[in-house]
Parts: structure tokens; sequence; C-alpha cells
């Protein structure tokens, strides 16, 4: 494709070969269900540069992010980011995220909060909203700048519809980036983006939204957010690359945002996988900027 870099291409073609033969078949999706939970302990690296404060609500960890030296925004007068990891909700935060959450502290001054959401098939979507909803309501009335990416933006746009419908909500920004909007996965335009995208297919993604829906149907706005009202919502803001099945969704949200007179930016990268502000390419490194600057932007 015109215009992309090569580290692109190559990381593409990467995961062509590396990570999409794991999403081809349903079996490989069950297999990935039942496969062990990785430690969601924060890096040794970022308690050294941090601080990193642990608190329990409802029996789950939340880990608060602040600066080590400086101001330090307290989460009951200031912003608070809350930053909701992807992983299919099967799959535990990932040294990427932490990453992320690091370079959100420097960026805003504010405390960066990461939910440590209980994952599939242990715990259903509904427990996860429950929970983040639960973490939102115990900062004191702190503006909540809520970000995510892949099933963590889902998950952040289902907490927005559920605090709004609530009134008064704190929320004043959502940003994301590839969320996973629809648990269904049956829109059309899917059809012409999944030959493309290098890491994922539907077929091992649909025993996982089975079983994070629960005994909700996989059309519900319970646990798809796109099927739900998208009126009066915060400001949106959205990052996705074309060769990622998310943007048919994405495309879609965008569409009836604006239908219900809200406000939605959707930021398209050509070329680029899934979730690439994460990733270490001249595209990602430009989407994470403008992705940072969204969330700081937030208030």
């Amino acid at each position: 494709m015109p215009g992309v870099s090569l580290r692109t291409r190559a990381v593409c073609a990467f995961m062509k070969l590396a990570m999409r033969r794991s999403f081809l078949t349903e079996e490989l999706g069950e297999q990935t269900l039942l496969q062990p939970k990785t430690s969601a302990s924060p890096p040794a690296w970022l308690v050294r540069q941090y601080a990193v404060t642990r608190r329990e609500v409802g029996g789950f960890a939340v880990y608060r992010v602040l600066p080590r030296a400086g101001r330090e925004v307290s989460g009951t007068t200031g912003p608070v980011v809350v930053y909701l990891h992807g992983g299919s909700y099967v799959k535990q935060i990932a040294k990427q995220h932490w990453r992320l959450i690091a370079d959100l502290v420097d960026a805003t001054g504010c405390p960066v909060d990461a939910p440590i959401y209980g994952l599939a098939p242990q715990h259903d979507l509904g427990e996860m909203v429950d929970f983040v909803l639960a973490v939102v309501r115990g900062l004191d009335g702190a503006q909540v700048r809520l970000a995510g990416d892949s099933a963590g933006g889902g998950l952040a746009l289902l907490v927005a519809q559920r605090l709004r419908d609530e009134g008064d909500s704190p929320v004043s920004s959502v940003t994301v980036m590839a969320p996973w909007l629809d648990l269904a996965m049956n829109n059309p335009d899917i059809d012409l983006i999944e030959p493309n995208d290098p890491w994922l297919a539907r077929p091992a993604i649909r025993p996982m939204a089975r079983a994070v829906a629960g005994a909700v149907p996989l059309d519900d706005p319970r646990v798809s957010p796109i099927r739900g009202s998208l009126a009066d919502l915060p400001p949106i803001t959205v990052m996705v690359g074309t060769r990622d099945m998310t943007l048919a969704d994405v495309r879609l949200l965008r569409a009836r945002v604006l239908a219900a007179g809200g406000s939605i930016v959707v930021h398209e990268s050509p070329g680029s996988p899934h979730v690439h502000p994460l990733l270490p390419t001249p595209e990602g490194r430009a989407a994470r900027r403008v992705f940072i600057d969204a969330v700081v932007a937030g208030g």
C-alpha cells in the first residue's frame, strides 16, 4: 500500500505468519479460553520509576500510577484517567499497556487507574462493567477520562452508556483504539476487511464472545455498545487501522454517534493493523501521540 512504512509492512507480515494462525478456527479459540491467566502485577521498571499503589474494589485489584516526583494530582480534586486494557476479555494486561499508562501519566500529570477486571470464562461482561462502574463511583466525583484498547475500548463505551443512563456522569471523554463494539461481529463490511487483517479472524474470537457474554445474547446492548443508544455520551476519539477488522464497526459507530447529535473523531491509519498505537512503527508512534493528546484534552 503506497505511503505505508516498511516497518508497518514488516510487522503485518510477522503477524500474518506468527499470530493469525491462532485465530483461524473455533477450536483454537476454545484453547485460548483454557490457557492459564498471566500475572497482572505492574512490571518492575514501572514500580521503580513511578509511584504505584494497589487497592481492591469488590475483590479485584485497581493499580494507580502517579508521577514519582513533581505535582501529584489527587483523585478527589483533579482528573483521573481510567485505562481499560484489551485482550478479547480473556487475556491479562500486558507490558504494552503498562508502557502506555506510563506515557499517559507523563503527559497528563494525572493519576492513571488500571482496573484489573476478571476475565472470561471465569467472569462475564456484566461483572466487568459492574466492577468498572464501582471503580468510577469510588473516585468521589473526580472528573474521569475513560480510555482503553480493543476489548477495553468496548468496555469503556459500555461503562459510559451505563453512567449516562444513571445520570450525572463523571466521564468527560472516551478515548479508545480499535474498540470491540459488537460481540456478534455480523457487520457485512467485516467481510471486506477481515481477509486483509494480518492478526484477527472471527472463528477463534466467536467462542471468546460467547464466553464473555454469558447468558446475554451477543447482539444485546448490555454487551455490544454499538447496539445501544449513542446519544448524550461524552466526546469520543477513536484510533483504528485500515487493516483491522474492527474498522467496520468503528465507521458504523461514527455514523450513529453523529446521527444522535454526539461528538466523535475517528483517526484511520492506512495500512495499520489492530491496536497500532501500541506498536513500534512510525504510524503507531504518530497515532500514540494523537491518542495521548486526546486524553490530555479530555477535560
